[in-house]
């Protein structure tokens, strides 16, 4: 018997992920972005289904939807906590169109690690599922590795947060370093303001324009004429890379 058919995964294997939500579209969205990524993918369409893949196979984080006919995302975590044993300490990322405040809260409450409000974007998703991995100690699981990105003399550890010029380490506030994250690892291509705004801690989206001028003040030369953080007008931001 292999270490996944027994419940305990094989140390070395890639992460194994499980995505439980009902709509199909998005099961298949993470399911192909995800392996992209490096990652092994399951999906189930409900809380049961769920239970039945996890009585056969072991996982190495859950994201789960939270509203779900036949039982919700929250309740499976609860009963996952409370009573599975293969689902006790396994990290858990809720995602969800609910944005309160209170559902955050419910949800955290229920055992989850982490919360993602619908709409989202995948690499956001990416950036988040690799931090709670690498905070996995009992035993050794690869997790993508995450480059570092360069642009002009600066270059970003994504998977620290750490940004440098030349040899000299530019300090960050925590927000411009989620904000400064998400753009990296968009390799160039333009974030919206909207997944700005909510990576990390959220905020609201005119925040977002402070953060971006107080990232420009860091990054440009000339922060009137950015060379690197770019505007895409009406859309959002991209941030210009080497190559």
């Amino acid at each position: 018997m292999n270490a996944r058919a027994n419940g305990q995964p094989a140390e070395g294997e890639a992460a194994h992920l499980l995505i439980v939500d009902d709509d199909s579209r998005i099961r298949a969205l993470l399911a192909r972005y995800l392996t992209m990524q490096g990652y092994r993918v399951t999906t189930a369409a409900s809380s049961a289904d769920a239970k039945s893949r996890m009585q056969s196979l072991a996982f190495d984080l859950l994201v789960l939807d939270v509203m779900m006919p036949g039982g919700s995302g929250i309740s499976l975590a609860r009963d996952l906590r409370q009573h599975g044993e293969a689902g006790t300490g396994v990290p858990i990322i809720f995602l969800t169109a609910r944005g309160e405040v209170e559902d955050r809260i419910a949800g955290l409450e229920a055992g989850g690690d982490d919360y993602l409000a619908k709409p989202f974007d995948p690499r956001e998703l990416t950036l988040r599922i690799a931090s709670l991995l690498r905070r996995t100690k009992d035993r050794q699981i690869v997790v993508p590795e995450e480059p570092v990105v360069r642009f002009g003399e600066f270059c970003f550890d994504l998977a620290h947060g750490d940004l440098r010029r030349g040899d000299k380490r530019v300090a960050l506030a925590e927000r411009e370093r989620e904000m400064l994250r998400l753009l990296a690892s968009a390799r160039g291509e333009v974030v919206s303001r909207h997944a700005l705004a909510t990576c990390g801690t959220p905020c609201n989206e005119r925040s977002v324009n402070v953060q971006i001028n107080r990232l420009r003040r860091k990054l440009e030369g000339d922060p009137a004429d950015p060379a690197y953080l770019i505007t895409a007008r009406g859309t959002g931001y991209r941030l210009a890379l080497d190559g």
